[in-house]
């Protein structure tokens, strides 16, 4: 048992990572209380702040990362290095129900049995040997026992190149350095979780000369501190730094890190325009740039100049974020020259129907991403091939040349002003006929009717002339009074009577994540619903007729569909 406290200490209580932030009494009781910030910031009860009197400050934002403990409650006694190295692969000591203590793992504070533990403990039985060690949550506070000399740890394993110490209990990076320098062949070095203190201070010398790839997601530790470890490396070519709330980049002198750095990830952070990472511009070897689950909306905020990075940068991730716009795709050749690979899914702009192209599923997106982008190879994990860029590049063709025709002659060039590769395309593949509608006075009852030709599978067309102005609430009320359902049960699909290219991108774009498999097979299954399947000849496999489903809402007709003259099918739900 512990038997004395300080404010950043680690302690483990039942497999549950802590901090001590505050040693003292607490308002309304007696005695002495630990005041703790949990790691998993669900597992608390406050932020510090106890009954209007606040106490500390947690790193984490979470409001419920705090809590008060005694000091007089058992907490899992550290190990040193080598006590954990034997603990995990060469442990032979039973438990009390007769299991090997090498093959219980603990997941968040849960016991599991280790699936075939036992086949890879023979193989990897020589410590020595050993050359992949993962060491996470396993209490790990010390490089050494006190009674260990120094070497001991390159005499024992001196073959380690893979080093995990992820969510352990050390104070300081003095520790971990000592180990590192007794591994000379370390490349890839991971310490996510932990909760480092006064990181500016510790002096790594040479310690991670040999590190190429360094993790430090969830340490909740400053641009500043992450960079102070990572210059540490002089040839590190990979820094993850994801989950630790970073909302801007300050300006940094990145010294080795300018020429070596090759990739670096900020995923789940706070950034909300490029502005915020412009710091980035300056490593001239950057590669690949990872910034899935931030909250970024746009380029730079408005009216300022968003960064131009080097063209060395290929591979841009910013899925699961929050762009709301192809403006938004329009500008990356101009801030990311060198752009061959892109990951954009899951934003509103690409999964929601776009306004402009009347878009409505993953597959016109992508089509539309890849047609405004000539430079890309690569789109969410798909190869782009010669064949899908010409489909996609003529079919966002016509939809610029069906804009141009329903718009006035003098309001071409604003048309135009959202699709700069109009005029590109149109030298490959020459420029589309624009046939544009005579004009129709807007004052006349005629501009704001569509004539509606309702009609179910199979059945009778019902025509019926509708105001633009009216939502699809209304429109359904419209369709259930023809045909006597109620419009709750009733589904409304606008048959466009255009054909479209589909090349099945969703099912190639290899993201291994189940909840994203099971999101494209329902996407999958959608668009099989709402293909045609009759009157193929000719485009097998290929084409399939447009059809748009016009989802309950206030938006209004004239929005949703094209021109006043339309067909649309109601379906019983």
């Amino acid at each position: 048992m512990i038997k004395t406290h300080h404010a950043g200490q680690r302690i483990s209580y039942d497999g549950a990572l802590c901090t001590v932030r505050f040693v003292g009494e607490v308002s309304g009781t007696t005695g002495t209380w630990l005041g703790v910030e949990w790691d998993d910031s669900a597992r608390g009860k406050h932020d510090g702040c106890h009954k209007g009197i606040r106490y500390f400050t947690c790193k984490s934002k979470f409001p419920t990362a705090a809590s008060f403990v005694r000091p007089s409650r058992p907490a899992d006694p550290p190990r040193h290095f080598l006590a954990a190295v034997n603990h995990k692969y060469a442990s032979e000591y039973t438990l009390p129900d007769g299991r090997r203590a090498a093959e219980e793992i603990v997941f968040f504070g849960k016991r599991a049995e280790e699936v075939g533990f036992e086949k890879i403990r023979r193989k990897q039985a020589n410590i020595g040997e050993l050359i992949v060690v993962i060491l996470e949550d396993l209490q790990v506070s010390s490089a050494r026992a006190d009674d260990e000399s120094e070497g001991i740890i390159a005499k024992t394993c001196p073959k380690i190149t893979q080093l995990d110490l992820s969510r352990n209990l050390f104070e300081r990076l003095d520790p971990v350095f000592e180990i590192c320098r007794e591994l000379p062949n370390l490349q890839h070095l991971t310490l996510n979780g932990n909760r480092f203190q006064n990181v500016l201070d510790d002096q790594a010398n040479d310690a991670v000369n040999s590190v190429k790839e360094l993790s430090l997601e969830e340490t909740l530790l400053s641009w500043e501190e992450v960079c102070h470890i990572a210059t540490k490396s002089p040839s590190l070519a990979a820094l993850d730094a994801g989950s630790n709330q970073f909302q801007s980049l300050p300006a940094l002198d990145y010294g080795n890190l300018s020429s070596t750095l090759t990739s670096i990830n900020l995923e789940i952070n706070e950034f909300t325009t490029f502005v915020d990472i412009s710091t980035l511009a300056t490593l001239r070897s950057l590669r690949n740039i990872h910034l899935k689950g931030n909250n970024i909306s746009s380029i730079a905020p408005e009216g300022i100049e968003g960064p131009i990075f080097s063209d060395t940068v290929q591979y841009l991730d910013v899925s699961y974020n929050n762009i709301q716009s192809w403006e938004f795709v329009n500008q990356l050749p101009k801030h990311f020259p060198g752009l061959v690979g892109l990951r954009i899914g899951h934003n509103p702009f690409y999964d929601a129907a776009d306004a402009d192209a009347k878009a409505s599923s993953s597959e016109e997106s992508h089509m539309f991403t890849v047609a405004r982008l000539g430079s890309l190879k690569s789109l969410n994990f798909s190869q782009i091939t010669p064949a899908d860029r010409s489909n996609a590049e003529m079919f966002y063709l016509s939809r610029i040349a069906k804009q141009l025709a329903a718009a006035p002659e003098d309001a071409e060039e604003e048309v135009l002003a959202n699709h700069p590769r109009y005029a590109d395309l149109c030298k490959i593949y020459g420029e589309p006929n624009i046939v544009r509608r005579l004009e129709v006075n807007p004052a006349f009852l005629e501009a704001r009717l569509v004539t509606v030709g309702f009609h179910l599978q199979g059945g009778e067309e019902k025509v019926k002339k509708i105001p633009k102005s009216y939502d699809i609430y209304a429109v359904k009320g419209i369709a259930g009074k023809l045909f006597g359902l109620s419009p709750l049960k009733l589904g409304l699909i606008w048959e466009t009577g255009e054909w479209d290219p589909v090349a099945g991108f969703d099912d190639q774009e290899g993201d291994s994540s189940d909840e994203e498999d099971a999101e494209e097979e329902r996407e999958r299954k959608g668009i099989d619903t709402h293909a045609a399947e009759e009157d193929t000849a000719g485009k097998p496999g290929r084409w399939v007729k447009r059809e748009v489903e016009l989802k309950d809402g206030p938006r209004q007709l004239g929005y949703c569909v094209d021109g006043l003259d339309v067909k649309i099918r109601v379906e019983a739900r």
